[in-house]
């Protein structure tokens, strides 16, 4: 047996399945999953163009934005956008102050170092910014959180609109305009990235929607994780085609270091645009990411690249290095924890949120992780949560825990003083453990619906990519696939971390690959059957295209055989030795020096901790069947190893016949007495073993037939016949073929099924079985 490693949940509410919208099944089942059941919902949602975009100046105070930013422009004043040192942040920044510059304003931008002043406004900042001349500043991303830095821009003379869609806190900061799509009450989508909001503002100074700013929008819309629907589609949906085709040299440049060609996807920008803007503001300034975007000569794009390029792979190894580092503070010190907070000294802050993202996707707990400044009296750090717990509302009610506090449900950037790490810490627990239950830490994988796949054919992941871009609340679809046979299954990759499958379902063949879990290829057999749940697509290599399965998870319902039996067993890697039992029966194989549990076929009651055992191991052939059926029916396990070897056979060796016995018995009743050093001689006349004749000799012994006296034989007078299968010898000899027969001679099948029928049946049907 292998459990999924997530809680499926498969999208199996009831719907009425429109007609008339479009010619594929599948796709008319997705679209009503979505509650889209008219041509024009579906026309709307699987075709967006520019002009669902609403109305920018739908936005409250959008007219005193634009009148403002023109009044700077007309009389030449110093205008600064205050950004963000992510990739929504920087893209933002780039947003406004292209638009600004080729409207003929005095525009720079400032984003502050993620190390020394933290996300948002500051007060050092705007004194900086103010003596610089500027009376006007315009946030991007950030702002909404930060009135005490806006009391400051009007007590130093500077105007200040905000653009950001954060949540807001207890108090809302002064401003000219406030532009924020939550706090709009008649602009009618509320979830807006930065870059999104910044792209309304341009729109609503230009009144136009330039493909060079839907470009930027859209990698700051997929970076930030925001809802992929509504407005956010349109942008995505516009801006990946605006992406595909651009000519702003920074962008190409960053898309040649990533070897991305022809369309763009979301997961271009998820996986390789995004995070090597985001590397930059995780390690040093942000600043070279928005000039990367703001180059007009491709010569300095192309260094500024490969400069990013370097910083992400920078980046990565740091992020590998912190968390294994937290990984073993975690097992040492916390497993038992429900919020799992991390502190550390020297920790980079930049990649704290990246590390706090895997060990969710290890613990399924949220995670708070800190890194500690002794100069400062304080730690700096990043939050990622689990669906069931909101980080942003506990956090808020912690607020007096913090020196700074900000972010989302999921998602949260904080300072807090050393000396509250711990209260932190177990106040957060306590409020875990009153809130959560044990199914909150087991994360869900939505499917979108159980599939045949003898019915899948190479137009259904076109069929499925018409509902992108996906994102969050429109994601990929994932689909299950029942009853895999699996064929094939194997490691890949450098680490051996990933997984190649080829089965069979029916009679059609299934490809599948899955990355980070090559772990359960020690933990499945050949031959088991499987169910999958995936990403369905096409994989071209060559100029060849097939169907491949891109594996989320997987899980089997059938417990597993390997057979080890007269091969050499070496415990997978993968597979914990406190999570296998070794069984012996015969008390000189006991298993010597052995890492995992050993016990004698005839103690196992005594060890009640067998059936935590999930994976069984018997080291050597019992006696007879009933000996193992005797263990098998106390057991529980998923895994069986069968590693027995056979040092001598009896099934291959010659079984005398019953003619044989007849004969030898006549010689014996016609000498009476055969001595020791005449065995030899009889075996020779009769034309057979040694050992044949001292078989024979103790079958007639257990009969009665003869007495043995030191060596000789002595024929007795029999009164009565005997049948020959009342030999205690002669039943231990059949009960030998049979059992080498059905256990070390079968084939894998059939082991398998003799396996399957003993299993835990102690309690059952009292029924013993022997025998294939």
């Amino acid at each position: 047996m292998l459990e999924s490693k997530m809680n499926w949940l498969v999208n199996n509410q009831l719907i009425d399945e429109p007609t008339n919208i479009h010619s594929s099944p599948i796709v008319n089942r997705m679209l009503a999953k979505r509650k889209i059941h008219s041509k024009e919902e579906a026309e709307s949602f699987l075709y967006p163009t520019k002009k669902q975009l609403y109305d920018p100046f739908l936005f409250d105070e959008m007219d005193a934005a634009v009148s403002r930013i023109q009044k700077a422009i007309q009389t030449n004043e110093k205008v600064m956008i205050y950004g963000d040192y992510d990739a929504d942040g920087v893209t933002s920044t780039a947003i406004l102050v292209s638009v600004l510059r080729k409207m003929g304003a005095d525009v720079d931008y400032y984003i502050p170092n993620r190390f020394t002043e933290g996300y948002g406004p500051n007060e050092l900042a705007f004194q900086a910014i103010k003596a610089h001349g500027v009376g006007l500043i315009i946030t991007v991303d950030n702002g909404v959180a930060a009135p005490k830095e806006a009391k400051l821009a009007r007590e130093l003379g500077m105007d200040l609109i905000i653009t950001d869609h954060h949540e807001e806190q207890d108090e809302l900061p002064e401003s000219v305009a406030m532009i924020h799509p939550k706090l709009s009450a008649d602009y009618p989508f509320n979830h807006l990235a930065g870059a999104g909001v910044a792209l309304k503002l341009a729109h609503a100074l230009t009144g136009e929607l330039q493909d060079d700013y839907l470009a930027l929008a859209s990698i700051g819309t997929v970076a930030d994780l925001v809802p992929m629907v509504g407005e956010n589609r349109v942008i995505v949906k516009e801006g990946l085609k605006a992406l595909t085709y651009t000519k702003m040299p920074g962008l190409m440049a960053l898309k040649n270091i990533g070897k991305l060609k022809g369309p763009m996807t979301t997961e271009n920008i998820g996986f390789v645009l995004g995070p090597r803007l985001n590397a930059v503001g995780r390690l040093q300034d942000a600043g070279l990411a928005v000039d990367l975007l703001l180059e007009d000569d491709a010569v300095l794009a192309a260094e500024m690249a490969l400069e990013i390029d370097q910083i992400n792979k920078e980046r990565q190894k740091l992020v590998q290095q912190i968390f294994e580092e937290a990984n073993e503070m975690i097992e040492t010190n916390y497993l038992d924890d429900h919020v799992l907070v991390i502190a550390k000294e020297d920790w980079n802050p930049g990649v704290l949120g990246i590390v706090a993202s895997r060990i969710i996707n290890k613990y399924n707990r949220p995670t708070l992780m800190l890194s500690i400044d002794h100069t400062q009296q304080a730690a700096k750090g990043s939050a990622r949560s689990i669906p069931a717990f909101d980080i942003f509302k506990h956090g808020m009610e912690l607020k007096h825990l913090f020196v700074h506090f900000g972010g989302h449900p999921q998602a949260a950037g904080m300072t807090v003083r050393i000396d509250d790490i711990e209260e932190l810490r177990l106040e957060l627990n306590r409020k875990a453990a009153s809130e959560l239950t044990p199914a909150d830490f087991h994360p869900t994988l939505q499917i979108e619906e159980e599939i045949n796949w003898e019915e899948v054919d190479m137009d259904f992941p076109e069929l499925v990519e018409m509902l992108a871009p996906f994102g969050m609340n429109n994601n990929r679809p994932v689909f299950q696939i029942n009853n895999v046979e699996i064929k094939e299954l194997r490691k890949i990759g450098a680490k051996s971390n990933h997984l190649k499958l080829t089965g069979l379902v029916g009679d059609k063949q299934l490809e599948a690959v899955g990355f980070q879990i090559g772990d359960v290829v020690d933990r499945l057999s050949m031959g088991s059957k499987i169910d999958l749940a995936g990403e369905i697509q096409i994989n071209e290599w060559n100029g060849n295209r097939k169907l491949q399965v891109l594996l989320k998870d997987l899980r089997c319902n059938e417990w597993q055989l390997f057979d080890f039996r007269g091969k050499r067993f070496t415990l997978p890697p993968t597979i914990s030795p406190d999570e296998l039992a070794a069984i012996y029966f015969q008390p000189e194989n006991k298993p010597q020096e052995s890492k995992y549990l050993t016990v004698h076929a005839e103690s196992i009651n005594e060890f009640d901790q067998l059936n935590e055992r999930k994976h069984i191991l018997i080291h050597d052939l019992p006696n007879s069947l009933e000996e193992l059926e005797g263990v098998l029916g106390r057991l529980s396990f998923h895994t069986l190893y069968a590693c027995y070897q056979i040092e001598r056979s009896s099934y291959f060796e010659r079984f005398p016949s019953r003619e044989v016995f007849k004969d030898l018995f006549k010689t014996i009743k016609k000498h009476q007495v055969i001595q020791q050093q005449q065995r030899h001689l009889l075996a020779e006349a009769k034309k057979m073993s040694e050992d044949d004749l001292d078989f024979i000799l103790q079958v007639f012994f257990d009969l009665d037939f003869v007495k043995i006296v030191d060596g000789d034989i002595f024929y007795i007078d029999q009164t009565e016949p005997k049948q020959l299968s009342e030999s205690v010898t002669y039943q231990q000899r059949l009960n030998r073929i049979k059992m080498e027969k059905t256990l070390y001679y079968s084939n894998y099948n059939e082991l398998k099924e003799w396996i399957s029928m003993r299993r835990g049946r102690q309690g059952k049907e009292g029924v013993v079985l022997h025998g294939l």
